[in-house]
């Protein structure tokens, strides 16, 4: 915890608050917020002041600011980290972040070597970020980010590269050091020989893990170069003072025995384990470059003179008309002007079968144009395109930590710390109970149990994993916005579904209407106040009447989960459902509710019209069941998953959708506040509750449950509050979703199971506890081997989720 005994004044700069009223809501609301020392509200700068020893405190102080419905505005980045070396580097980059004045979170994930951070921009900014950082040893990389993923792929390359040479050099070197230690140590000059070649081993191609401890231990912390340092740098050191003074040995009748070929080939091994990491991790982000990858560099724009031009994506501007070409790649997100063709949405969507785009239509950034051409108008360009937004999103959930990695950040914390202890009660018990040659034997078994000790195995257990898991989510059509929904999914048993848009296809059509006595005079009236509304159901009645010309409507009122009522030269004009009509006092005609509930048992949505003293006509709108609907609720059945429908709509049309769809619980007419209480009726029983849903009047039930699943064609509301996209809006997603998060979390518990049992017995073994059994010692060189192969199989066993159903 950021503790210290000095408060820090901390800033937090406020919007929409308008009057000393909403000041003092907010000064109430942070007297409420533990560890505030003191604070106010000052109006006129528009910041609220508070004063702090606990770093921590900052993030809950915002959250108690938005939670009262005012507005923090921060900035939320991800940075690459240069310099990190081992798991430990992360944590110990994080924590230097973590505790600056100004960062509200950050976040450091080794996997993917990227911190993600989120500051308040009138405390510091992202150079300043970057300077604290480099003072811990580390760097940041600053750059424009169309530039920034490019720059960082050639430095990933340039180092790997580099990484790949010494570690080639280091092997090389390595071999006749051994081959002498072991079969030649006779021979003239055996020991100068090995030390000849270990030297450039160990002091140039391994200088990284001296220089790396070197700055861990300046800001006192410790890390996997810190074990490496020691364990290679006390076996050089020792090899050589038994070179120069080797009588020192002889005088007491022990032999000067040098370890070269330990020093030498652990740096060997560790590098070989580095170089093979670094290539493993690598293929952990092969969803987010496929992603980036989806992208044209240049596009075709349709001059005001009607030539065509091609230039960088950089410089396409909003409302641009561009012209997509035969088996291009669709540079920007837009609607289509003219032509048509069937495009490929299959990198976004997960959906093999291409989409028929005409006139009107959406496309999106990265999809692949087929045989057609078409126009269309440039509506969002840069960031704020679909692909933008997946591939921020699958950064941002890569970047993001299970709630099981808060444990594993506190065992690594003192992992090393702990080690280096272990080494010296090693070294301890040798010297006083070991007999002859305890000494050397005594440092020999310190040094192995500092080689054999392996942070990373731990640091990686979860992170490789979660990347893996979210991007193969991304490769499926299916959005995670971090880990701990992820890992939360596992455990769901209580579905909620949405009936429009998430089990139907959302695409309501008028099916039938019928007016009292054929009177369809209000016709247009009826137009009017549906072209006005932005429901889905109203904008299937507008394009029915498409032709009916509008009139001039006063006081439009939207009633949420009812309808709507309008005034018209002095009368009151209702549309909406039968409740709006009761609560109205309006009679319905007997012809009228006979349609209404034949229809209603035929799965279609019922709508009434009225004026104040009437029902003028009834509509039937009819919104398909999806194809994939039935089996995907088939199958969560199958999963032992309770399932359950709410909808707006009325009993008979809710009725006939559960019955044809094969679910058991229902509830209609519900409300957008009726399905947040549903929500947590269900949590009250102990459930883990997963909510679908595709509309604004979601938006709060998605916020309550446990994992929020939004459809990717529904509201841009319902997918930020959303902790997961289905982009396809298939249910059949769902299921994959699930058992995905069960292969994720099975993959973590078996990372950290063998990263945990692999310290537990390789630690022992490395101090000697067999030794008084059978005499058996573990040699540092095998130590190192060792200790290089457990990352590897952490990150080789995450890899492996690519390859599950």
């Amino acid at each position: 915890m950021a503790t210290n005994n000095e408060n820090t004044t901390i800033y937090i700069p406020l919007e929409n608050v308008e009057s000393e009223h909403c000041a003092t809501i907010i000064d109430r609301g942070l007297s409420q917020v533990e560890g505030i020392k003191q604070h106010h509200v000052e109006l006129n700068n528009k910041r609220a002041v508070i004063q702090t020893n606990n770093q921590e405190t900052v993030e809950k102080a915002i959250y108690s600011i938005r939670n009262l419905g005012y507005t923090v505005p921060t900035i939320k980045k991800n940075y690459p980290v240069l310099g990190m070396s081992c798991a430990s580097c992360a944590s110990s980059a994080e924590n230097i972040v973590k505790y600056e004045p100004g960062i509200i979170d950050a976040s450091v994930n080794f996997a993917t070597g990227n911190l993600t951070v989120e500051y308040l921009p009138n405390m510091l900014s992202a150079a300043e970020i970057q300077k604290v950082i480099q003072e811990g040893g580390y760097d940041l990389l600053l750059e424009d980010e169309s530039q920034q993923q490019q720059t960082l792929e050639s430095m990933h390359a340039e180092r790997f590269e580099k990484l790949k040479k010494n570690t080639t050099w280091a092997v090389l070197l390595s071999i006749p050091v051994v081959i002498i230690g072991m079969f030649f140590m006779n021979v003239p000059y055996a020991n100068e020989i090995m030390w000849a070649f270990s030297t450039p081993v160990v002091l140039w191609l391994g200088k990284d893990f001296f220089i790396n401890a070197w700055k861990q231990t300046k800001h006192r912390s410790a890390n996997m170069d810190t074990l490496v340092a020691l364990s290679t740098g006390i076996a050089y050191l020792f090899s050589v003072f038994n070179i120069f003074f080797a009588n020192f040995w002889h005088e007491k009748g022990i032999h000067a025995h040098v370890y070269f070929e330990a020093a030498s080939v652990v740096i060997a091994f560790i590098l070989l384990g580095k170089l093979l990491e670094e290539k493993a991790k690598g293929n952990t982000s092969t969803a987010i470059k496929k992603l980036m990858g989806l992208q044209p560099k240049t596009l075709l724009v349709i001059q005001p003179d009607g030539t065509e031009k091609q230039i960088p994506i950089a410089d396409v501007k909003i409302n641009d008309v561009v012209q997509v070409k035969p088996g291009e790649k669709i540079a920007v997100d837009g609607v289509v002007l003219s032509g048509n063709s069937y495009v490929d949405e299959s990198m976004l969507s997960g959906e093999p079968v291409p989409v028929l785009k005409q006139a009107h239509d959406k496309v999106f950034s990265g999809t692949i144009n087929q045989k057609g051409s078409f126009q269309f108008k440039a509506l969002k360009i840069g960031k704020d395109t679909m692909l933008a937004q997946i591939i921020k999103m699958v950064q941002d959930a890569q970047g993001s930590k299970a709630p099981v990695q808060k444990m594993v950040d506190r065992i690594a914390g003192v992992f090393v710390p702990l080690v280096i202890i272990i080494a010296l009660i090693t070294f301890a018990l040798w010297f006083f109970l070991g007999g002859n040659h305890s000494s050397v034997q005594g440092l020999l078994a310190a040094i192995t149990v500092l080689v054999i000790a392996c942070p990373c195995a731990l640091g990686l257990a979860t992170p490789t994993a979660i990347m893996v898991g979210v991007g193969k989510g991304a490769e499926n059509g299916i959005l995670i916005k971090d880990a701990e929904s992820l890992e939360l999914t596992k455990h769901v048993n209580a579905i909620i579904l949405d009936k429009t848009g998430t089990i139907t296809a959302g695409k309501p059509e008028v099916a039938h209407i019928e007016w009292l006595d054929n009177d369809n005079s209000a016709q247009n009236i009826l137009a009017s106040m549906e072209r006005k509304s932005e429901h889905p159901l109203a904008d299937a009645v507008s394009r029915y009447l498409s032709e009916t010309s509008s009139v001039t409507l006063s006081a439009f009122e939207s009633i949420t989960g009812k309808g709507v009522k309008v005034i018209y030269n002095n009368e009151h004009y209702y549309i909406g459902n039968e409740k709006l009509l009761s609560e109205n006092k309006i009679n319905i005609a007997v012809e009228l509710l006979r349609y209404g509930q034949e229809w209603g048992q035929q799965s279609n949505t019922v709508v009434w019209f009225a004026n104040s003293k009437q029902t003028l006509a009834v509509i039937a709108i009819s919104d398909k069941i999806k194809e994939t609907s039935v089996t995907a609720i088939k199958e969560l059945q199958d999963m032992g998953i309770e399932l359950y429908m709410l909808t707006g709509d009325n009993k008979d049309t809710a009725s006939s959708i559960a019955q044809k769809t094969g679910i058991k619980h229902y509830q209609a007419e519900m409300l957008p506040q009726d399905k947040a209480a549903f929500v947590k009726q269900l949590q009250q029983q102990g459930k883990t509750v997963a909510m679908v849903g595709d509309g604004i009047n979601d938006s709060t039930a998605l916020a309550t449950a446990d994992v929020s699943i939004a459809m990717g064609k529904g509201s841009d509301i319902a997918m930020d509050v959303a902790k997961m996209t289905i982009i396809s809006s298939d249910l059949s997603k769902i299921p994959l979703a699930i058992r995905l998060s069960k292969q994720t979390v099975a993959t973590i518990k078996q990372n950290l199971f063998w990263a945990f049992i692999y310290n537990m017995i390789g630690i022992p073994l490395a101090a000697g506890i067999l030794y008084p059994i059978n005499g058996f010692l573990l040699n540092p060189m095998i130590a190192g081997a060792a200790m290089a192969l457990s990352s590897v199989s952490v990150v080789s066993n995450s890899l492996r989720l690519k390859w599950k159903n």
